[in-house]
C-alpha cells in the first residue's frame, strides 16, 4: 500500500491494516528445520548450493570444476556458447564490429555465421528494431516510470497490441517476434529514459532514430548522448560487456523463468516480461547496482582508499552488518556456480582497465582492484572459507557503465538488452523440443482443520 492511500486511511483501519499485516507474517511462517525433513530442494539447489537439474540445452555451458581420476577439482570458470568458448571468440572480434549481432546468431541458430550471413542476419534486425511514432508518443511517451525496467516490461506487452499474430507460437512466428524485441528493446530502453527525464526531471528531450550501418553498441551510445558521439573503444567495450551478458545457461533465474512461462504455452510478449520482471530483482540483474552504491559508500567512510588496513577494516564492517546496507555482503563477491574465477568478470575486467586509461580513470581502476584482492581475503577469514572465492561479473560492470557515461537507472536495461537474446534462444528451444509444462511440486505443511459453522466460528 503506497504512502497516500495509507493517508486516506483513517486511524481506526490504519490499526486494522496493521492486525493485516501480523496475522500474513505469522501465517506465512514455515519451520525452517521442515526443508531439511523433506529434503526439500530450496530455491532448486542442494545441500551444496547446486542447482538441480530441471532441462536439458545445447545453448550454452557454465563450467566451474574439472575432473581428474574421479575428484572433482575447481578450476577457472569457463562458459561456452553453443559449445564455443566465449573467451577465445572475444579474442577474435579485437578488430570487428558486430561481435553481439554474431553472437546472438551463434545463440539462436547454433553455429557462427559466414560474413553473407552475418550481413543478412543484420539487415534483418535493423528492418524490424524501428518504433513507430504512435508508440514511442503513446506507450513510452505516457507515465514514463523512474524505473526503467519497469517501463521496458509495460512496452514489451503493449508491443502484443501491434502484433498481427500475438499468440501464434509456431517456431516461425515466435522467431519474427524474438528478432523484433532484441531489435526494438534498445530502444525501448533508451528512448524510456529520455522520457522520464524530460518528463519529471524538465531536461531537453532528444530522441535520436537508430543508424542502420551501426552496431546495437554504437546506436545506444549515439542514441543516449546528446552529441551521439563515440570512440571506437567505447563502442567495443559496450560491445564486449553486451556479449558477455547474452547468455549464461538455462538455470539463471530470468532465463528459468523464460522456460516455465513458455511451457505454459503462452504468447512471446508474456514470456519475455516475466523475465525482465526477473532480472530487475536486486539478487540478479540488479546487482551492479548495489556495488556501485557499497563502492560509493566505501570512498564517503575510508579516509584513504590506498591503506589496505584501512579498507580491510571497513570491509570487515560491511560483513558484520555494521555498516553500508547492513547485510553483511560484499557485493560483486563470490557466484553461485564459479569458484576460481568467472570468466566474463576476467574479460570485462581487461576492457574496463583499458577504456580506464583512455578516459585517465586508472587510479579508480586500481582502486577496484585493490577492493577485488583484499575483499577476497576477508570473506574467506570471516566465512572461514578453504575453496577459492572469486569477484563475477558484476564487479566491475558498473563501473564500465559508468565510464561509458551510461546512468544508472539504465544499467538494468542494458543487461536486458543483451540477455533477450539468450531468453529468445531459451524460449525456441523449449518450443521446438515440446516439452511438458514445468510444475514443481511443493510440500504441504500445514494443518489439516476442522470446518466450523459459519455463524458460530465468526459471528
Amino acid at each position: 500500500m503506497n504512502s497516500r492511500a495509507m493517508m486516506e486511511l483513517d486511524e481506526e483501519l490504519n490499526a486494522q491494516f496493521d492486525d493485516l499485516v501480523k496475522y500474513c507474517m505469522v501465517s506465512g511462517a514455515i519451520n525452517q528445520e521442515l526443508y531439511a525433513e523433506y529434503d526439500v530442494k530450496r530455491g532448486l539447489r542442494d545441500s551444496n548450493g547446486k542447482g538441480v537439474l530441471t532441462g536439458l540445452t545445447e545453448i550454452a555451458d557454465v563450467v566451474a570444476y574439472k575432473f581428474d581420476e574421479g575428484a572433482k577439482i575447481p578450476c577457472d570458470g569457463k562458459l561456452y556458447y553453443q559449445g564455443y568458448d566465449v573467451q577465445e571468440l572475444i579474442k577474435s572480434y579485437a578488430d570487428r564490429r558486430f561481435a553481439f549481432e554474431e553472437i546472438t546468431y551463434l545463440l539462436l541458430f547454433g553455429d557462427l555465421p559466414n560474413q553473407q550471413q552475418l550481413k543478412s542476419f543484420i539487415d534483418i534486425l535493423t528492418s524490424l528494431q524501428e518504433l513507430s511514432g504512435n508508440f514511442i508518443r503513446d506507450v513510452i511517451m505516457k507515465a514514463p516510470s523512474a524505473n526503467i525496467m519497469n517501463g521496458l516490461q509495460r512496452c514489451v506487452l503493449t508491443l502484443y497490441s501491434y502484433d498481427e499474430k500475438p499468440d501464434d507460437i509456431s517456431v516461425p512466428n515466435v522467431l519474427r517476434q524474438s528478432l523484433q524485441l532484441i531489435g526494438k528493446i534498445p530502444l525501448i530502453s533508451v528512448y524510456s529514459y529520455h522520457a522520464y527525464r524530460h518528463i519529471h526531471c524538465g531536461e531537453n528531450l532528444v530522441i535520436r532514430t537508430p543508424d542502420k550501418n551501426m552496431s546495437t553498441a554504437e546506436n545506444i551510445l549515439q542514441m543516449l548522448r546528446p552529441d551521439g558521439k563515440f570512440t571506437e573503444l567505447e563502442a567495443k567495450v559496450l560491445d564486449i560487456a553486451l556479449v558477455l551478458h547474452a547468455e549464461h545457461g538455462g538455470g539463471n533465474n530470468s532465463t528459468f523463468t523464460n522456460h516455465v512461462v513458455t511451457s505454459s504455452g503462452t504468447d512471446t510478449y508474456s514470456a519475455v516480461a516475466a523475465s525482465i520482471a526477473s532480472l530487475k530483482g536486486p539478487r540478479h540483474g540488479g546487482a551492479n547496482l548495489k556495488v556501485q552504491q557499497m563502492f560509493k559508500d566505501i570512498k564517503e567512510h575510508v579516509t584513504d582508499l590506498k591503506n589496505e588496513d584501512e579498507l580491510r577494516s571497513y570491509l570487515r564492517k560491511i560483513l558484520n552488518k555494521e555498516t553500508f546496507d547492513k547485510a553483511g555482503l560484499i557485493y560483486g563477491m563470490g557466484h553461485a556456480v564459479y569458484t576460481e574465477s568467472d570468466p566474463r568478470e576476467v574479460v570485462l575486467k581487461e576492457y574496463a582497465e583499458k577504456l580506464a586509461i583512455e578516459k585517465g580513470l586508472h587510479e579508480e581502476f586500481e582502486f577496484y582492484d585493490r577492493v577485488e584482492r583484499l575483499a577476497k581475503e576477508v570473506i574467506a577469514d570471516h566465512r572461514r572459507l578453504f575453496k577459492p572465492l572469486c569477484a563475477n561479473v558484476d564487479f566491475y560492470s558498473g563501473f564500465v557503465y559508468s565510464m561509458l557515461g551510461i546512468p544508472e537507472e539504465l544499467f538494468t536495461p542494458i543487461f536486458a538488452i543483451s540477455r533477450i537474446s539468450g531468453w529468445s534462444a531459451h524460449r525456441l528451444e523449449e518450443l521446438v523440443n515440446k516439452g511438458k509444462i514445468i510444475r514443481p511440486a511443493y510440500k504441504f505443511v500445514g494443518v489439516h482443520k476442522k470446518f466450523y459453522d459459519i455463524d458460530e466460528r465468526y459471528w
